[in-house]
């Protein structure tokens, strides 16, 4: 199955200019959400991880049956205020302004080996800034998943060096 027919492109969302990539038809298609997640883990196991990382609020969507899968914990990766203990936290440059992630301090034991995973990558702002929590946490990341890439952002060149495993681009 063609994973890219089950995603709806809805234009001038969320603003003018833009085409918005929308995976919920992808979510809704029972055969479709199983192709997408079994074919993540498979492409995911030889990276041995030890937990998957799920970006808020999509990449909880298919982080989770993903680190099901493989038998490792999930960790989720939040927008301030939404985490209630110490948490690690990181700024990052939207196209105007900033915004912040965070991660319990205590989410991922050190030297862990770290996966993490998002619906989409786009200019790499915010899995870059993920990877770096990951760092300061103390662990290894190994990998990167995404459903999709937008190819013309080049968001991989502000990512680390690690595998990049992504299931449809545009």
């Amino acid at each position: 199955m063609d994973l890219k027919t089950l995603i709806r492109d809805i234009p001038d969302f969320p603003k003018p200019g833009i085409m918005f990539r929308d995976i919920t038809t992808l979510l809704q298609n029972p055969e479709g959400l199983r192709q997408t997640i079994d074919t993540m883990v498979d492409r995911c196991t030889d990276l041995s991880v030890d937990y998957v990382i799920g970006i808020e609020s999509r990449g909880f969507m298919f982080g989770t049956p993903l680190a099901y899968q493989l038998g490792v914990g999930f960790v989720p990766v939040r927008k301030p205020g939404k985490l209630p203990a110490a948490v690690h936290s990181m700024e990052y440059d939207l196209e105007y302004g900033t915004d912040r992630l965070e991660i319990h301090q205590d989410a991922l034991p050190p030297s862990s080996r770290v996966l993490i995973v998002d619906d989409l990558i786009a200019t790499g702002g915010t899995a870059a800034a993920t990877a770096k929590l990951v760092e300061q946490s103390g662990s290894h990341l190994v990998g990167f998943g995404f459903i999709i890439e937008l190819t013309l952002l080049e968001g991989r060149k502000n990512l680390p060096d690690v595998p990049i495993i992504t299931l449809v681009e545009y």
